[in-house]
């Protein structure tokens, strides 16, 4: 088949990761996989083997997701927003997908409504089945208006959704008001994850702590309060991996102490987590995944600002594991954050996740069951 996933990351990179990591899958069954991007290119990750089309990038104002901006930082105005959407309705009349996935909408992303709801009905009108793509853990809707406009949009346009999650660890019930007509159309995939990692072949991260945060200023608070830890903590080695524009590498390095490296995000982060002392990181999805197929100690410290608590919902459902630790934000500051670094190093080992990992596989098993069902009706 040629299928067509669409992600617009606005704030991390989770969710274009997440898409990336099922394109691969399908590319791996003998499939065609275009990935439309519509945020910010990420240099890092590798697309090989996938058709990747960019749109015109947008990214948040930061935690204000009630507006959309260039990728220069101005906002986004209509002409811009008009340009964006005719480029995505183009790549699908191109593609003539078999069938087409959109990541996280119209659970998220409702400000993108318009460009999510023509590519739907282009869909619709050329025969073309559409699936939803979701994490475990969803942000709940504000408001009953919200759930009730997703549900109408799945009733409408979708034959069902892909939930990344194993619904005895974390139903998407958890987070998200879920009918009897939305369940009947739920797939749980099980966790989707790379293969887990082989060790570093040079050893690189092995016995320091490992510092990571993804791009954007989500991660400025964490970094500088690694910084101030690893200056207090200077027998044991610090790495702090930095998304985002060289110089803000370069800022952070300038104020690290001796025993601190600061470098770029690396691809080979994972491997890197094998030999890691303890992993210091917010509690994403892919990060989260990470530390549990790797069964490296952590550090989480949830993304929690505006009203977002998807991530602490996260740490807390993985903080009864053994030498899992989480920080709130709000009480971060070095010495917290050495303290939960020793409490970690002091916990029992933890083994390495390996059931219910294969989520991208799954999901291509999933998708061949709905299409033999689909053409079997």
């Amino acid at each position: 088949m040629k299928i067509m996933i669409v992600v617009t990351h606005l704030l991390g990179t989770g969710h274009l990761t997440r898409a990336l990591t099922l394109g691969r899958a399908f590319a791996a069954a003998g499939d065609d996989v275009v990935l439309v991007s519509g945020g910010v290119p990420v240099a890092h990750l590798d697309f090989d083997g996938i058709d990747l089309e960019q749109l015109p990038p947008l990214k948040s104002d930061g935690v204000d997701f009630g507006r959309v901006l260039e990728a220069d930082g101005i906002v986004a105005g209509a002409p811009y927003l008009e340009t964006r959407q005719q480029a995505l309705l183009d790549s699908f009349a191109t593609a003539r997908p078999d069938l087409l996935i959109t990541e996280l909408f119209p659970f998220g992303r409702r400000i993108l409504r318009t460009e999510f709801t023509a590519l739907l009905q282009a869909a619709q009108t050329a025969g073309v089945p559409v699936l939803s793509s979701v994490r475990d853990i969803l942000a709940p809707p504000s408001k009953p208006a919200k759930a009730a406009l997703a549900e109408e949009l799945i009733a409408t346009f979708y034959s069902g959704v892909l939930v990344h999650s194993v619904a005895d660890i974390a139903a998407l019930d958890l987070s998200w008001p879920v009918s009897d007509n939305l369940r009947k159309r739920l797939y749980y995939t099980g966790f989707v994850a790379p293969a887990a990692p082989t060790p570093h072949p040079d050893g690189t991260g092995t016995h320091e702590v490992l510092v990571s945060a993804g791009g954007g200023s989500v991660g400025d608070d964490l970094f500088a309060a690694a910084l101030g830890a690893a200056a207090l903590n200077r027998g044991r080695a610090w790495r702090i991996l930095v998304g985002g524009t060289p110089a803000r590498v370069a800022d952070l390095r300038a104020q690290a102490s001796a025993n601190c490296t600061v470098e770029a995000a690396r691809p080979d982060f994972r491997q890197m987590l094998r030999g890691a002392a303890v992993s210091v990181s917010m509690c994403g999805y892919n990060t989260a995944l990470d530390v549990l197929q790797t069964g490296v100690r952590a550090v989480f410290v949830p993304f929690d600002a505006g009203d977002e608590v998807e991530q602490g919902l996260r740490a807390d459902a993985l903080s009864v594991q053994s030498g899992i630790a989480v920080l709130r934000a709000a009480d971060l500051t070095p010495q917290s954050l050495l303290d939960a670094v020793a409490e970690t190093l002091a916990a029992a080992p933890r083994a390495p996740l390996t059931q219910g990992v294969d989520g991208a596989a799954q999901t291509v098993r999933i998708v061949r069951r709905i299409f033999e069902d689909r053409n079997a009706g």
